[in-house]
């Protein structure tokens, strides 16, 4: 069966918020679109708690942090129950099955969806064979969920006109999504999907 998986379709991720990728409320009309099609929908959140160590100004504690690098520093961002972790309006909350939220640990960075969320062992249950994959943003959380779910087995095709990149140095996403596919996984437009 296929599914889409939304990453971090959030407030604080679009024009307007505390970390907003550019045009990343433009993801809205293919992911809904694909949304209508597919199996089972699921969108995840960035959910963090207020002292998350990728915060600007976080202390963080290097022998507790799960990870060989150090935290990459962001401004504080879709903290848990405010209006900027939220999914994005323009997002049909009806078309989404599951909800799961990821980055709860503040000693890690919780970029993939599958890190610490049981994401695949639930996919794998609904029979979820192939994913298509859309979201916020290419160069950090789609590229590691991405990843993730190539090593755990997903065939994985990445919905290009449906993802945005931060592009913290520029040509980041496309060096993302390079990478990605050099791992295995599609690259295809939401047309090209809708007409095959």
């Amino acid at each position: 069966m296929d599914a889409l998986l939304i990453v971090d379709f959030q407030v604080d991720f679009c024009p307007g918020g505390a970390l907003a990728v550019a045009d990343g409320d433009r993801i809205a009309h293919p992911v809904n679109a694909l949304a209508r099609r597919v199996g089972l929908v699921v969108a995840t959140r960035d959910w963090h708690p207020p002292d998350h160590g990728s915060f600007a100004g976080a202390r963080v504690d290097a022998e507790l942090w799960d990870g060989a690098d150090p935290p990459a520093v962001w401004p504080v961002h879709c903290v848990q129950d405010t209006p900027g972790a939220q999914l994005h309006p323009a997002l049909d909350a009806e078309l989404v099955d599951v909800v799961v939220d990821k980055g709860l640990d503040p000693n890690s960075q919780g970029y993939s969806a599958f890190q610490h969320t049981g994401l695949a062992t639930a996919l794998r249950a609904r029979g979820v064979t192939h994913l298509y994959v859309a979201g916020l943003a290419t160069d950090y959380c789609v590229l590691n969920s991405v990843l993730d779910a190539l090593a755990a087995g997903f065939a994985v095709t990445v919905v290009t006109d449906a993802v945005r990149g931060v592009e913290v140095s520029p040509g980041d996403s496309a060096r993302a999504l390079r990478r990605m596919q050099e791992a295995g996984a599609r690259l295809m437009d939401s047309a090209a999907i809708a007409g095959g």
